[in-house]
């Protein structure tokens, strides 16, 4: 691929980006969210019409217009999700839309002969006679593959792969991957993943805000400099941005909160301990997909976890469901505000009365003159722009937007106040005031865990920084450790702030 350019309205997706693919190799494409991954994928296999740039396949100049046509001439992708149908057989998913005929009808033996077979390639022996969904998600993963590689595939795409996979299954899927590499087939691997990107990756490219930022060889790239890369610092330039005079409390002066012990689940999260002290700020640090929301989602009880247990004022307690956490008083602003956040088509007032309606049930309802007193109050205090309160929330900016679910929060009188990616995506001037709402609220003895991809918010924000790497937890920070530098050399598993060699 060479000058790839992709413009949406508003948006420049990507912007003049190379990116090429031996023959027999694993190239990781590493990015984090909005660097302009999928989109380049999406131009690859003709799901989205580039604006500039040419795309080869060996010499053979390749213009695919959509899916079908990237597969006709040897492009394949695997997705996350596994795309197939679970109630048809094993057999049925790979031949699917490609079925063998005889005599005008289907031939069912040479659909199950070329089903083994293609299975066989990849070291698998099942019944391919039985429905999908009576296998597991790995198998059913590789059977994914397999449908893939059914099209005598020369490039195959495999779209964070590993996100449901456990170790074992992981390691099973490295090894069809090196067998198929061996067989001279190009492997495109995306992931969030860092020790499984040196583990199996031979190059890897980096993309940042649609730009290229580079390809390299994986042995030659130190992890450090990797996640330098992907965040947009120079490893010489990584240092402690200054930090707000915030005094820490020691071990025995914080009153916890919240305690999660061994709590775990699998496939999301592997079992981590982790103490919450009223009147602090605990920062979540790592790169997408490091098992960041994955926590925050088993605290609110979106999740249930496989094991463990959470203690509140050192008592256990079972958070089956957001409604339990609400009932303790915690709160959660989600990472994505517009599906999960925000109710678009009601009213600011709605919104914000929202959580605090729901704790009282519909039977005892909040009066219409409490209402309006209620949102008056956090749309003065928080600052809200909006022309009334009865304005459709979804008309407002997104800064404004994050401040109606806030009030949201705040109006429950939390006791926890969980914040997934609260600055994300909203202006300058909109940030300064949610950085000091948090800080207020920490002052006034709320509990705060803050999510955010960017390092020197976390640092400034935080008292404390819970390290997390390939969704396990691997160090917590506090003091004069809670810096830039001590985080990224942390997430890229170095050790005294020099990088050895992956």
């Amino acid at each position: 691929m060479r000058g790839i350019s992709k413009r949406f309205p508003g948006v420049q997706a990507l912007s003049n980006v190379d990116f090429t693919v031996n023959r027999g190799e694993v190239h990781a494409l590493m990015g984090e969210n909005g660097a302009g991954k999928s989109t380049l994928i999406k131009v690859l296999t003709g799901v989205y019409p580039k604006d500039a740039g040419e795309v080869r396949l060996g010499a053979t100049l390749a213009l695919p217009r959509s899916p079908k046509e990237a597969q006709a001439i040897g492009i394949s992708t695997v997705y996350q999700e596994v795309n197939l149908i679970p109630h048809l057989s094993v057999a049925e998913n790979i031949c699917l839309g490609r079925q063998p005929m005889k005599l005008a009808r289907i031939d069912w033996r040479s659909i199950h002969d070329r089903a083994r077979a293609a299975l066989r390639r990849l070291e698998l022996t099942i019944d391919v006679t039985q429905p999908l969904s009576s296998y597991s998600i790995a198998i059913q993963q590789m059977v994914a593959i397999a449908r893939a590689l059914d099209i005598d595939a020369k490039l195959l795409i495999l779209d964070e792969p590993t996100s449901s996979l456990d170790t074992h299954e992981v390691e099973r899927l490295f090894a069809v991957m090196r067998k198929l590499k061996g067989e001279g087939i190009g492997i495109i691997f995306i992931t969030h993943f860092l020790d499984q990107v040196y583990q199996i990756a031979d190059r890897i490219t980096v993309l940042r805000n649609g730009l290229l930022v580079g390809a390299y060889d994986t042995a030659a790239l130190p992890k450090v400099d990797l996640v330098a890369k992907m965040l947009g610092k120079e490893r010489e330039e990584i240092e402690a941005m200054p930090r707000d005079a915030r005094a820490v409390a020691s071990k025995e002066d914080r009153k916890v909160l919240l305690r999660a012990r061994n709590l775990g689940r699998r496939r999301s999260m592997q079992p981590f301990d982790m103490e919450i002290a009223s009147g602090e700020i605990t920062g979540l640090a790592g790169l997408l997909g490091s098992g960041r929301t994955e926590i925050a989602r088993l605290l609110f009880g979106i999740d249930r976890p496989d094991s463990g247990e959470i203690a509140i004022d050192g008592r256990r307690v079972t958070m089956s469901s957001p409604r339990r956490a609400i009932d303790h008083r915690i709160g959660f602003n989600p990472e994505d505000r517009k599906t999960e956040g925000i109710i678009p088509d009601l009213s600011v007032r709605e919104n914000i009365i929202l959580a605090m309606q729901g704790t009282r049930g519909w039977l005892r309802a909040i009066s219409r003159n409490t209402q309006e007193a209620i949102a008056g109050q956090y749309i003065s205090a928080l600052g809200i722009v909006t022309p009334g309160q009865e304005q459709p929330v979804k008309n407002l900016s997104g800064g404004n937007q994050q401040k109606v679910i806030l009030a949201r929060w705040l109006a429950s009188q939390p006791r926890l106040l969980i914040l997934d990616e609260p600055t994300r995506g909203i202006d300058v001037g909109a940030k300064a005031e949610i950085m000091k709402l948090m800080a207020r609220s920490c002052a006034d003895g709320v509990a705060i865990l803050f999510i955010s991809s960017e390092l020197e918010e976390v640092v400034r924000a935080s008292h404390r920084v819970v390290v997390l790497r390939d969704r396990a937890k691997v160090a917590e920070l506090s003091g004069e450790e809670v810096n830039t530098q001590s985080i990224m050399n942390t997430i890229a598993d170095e050790e005294n702030g020099v990088a050895g060699e992956a």
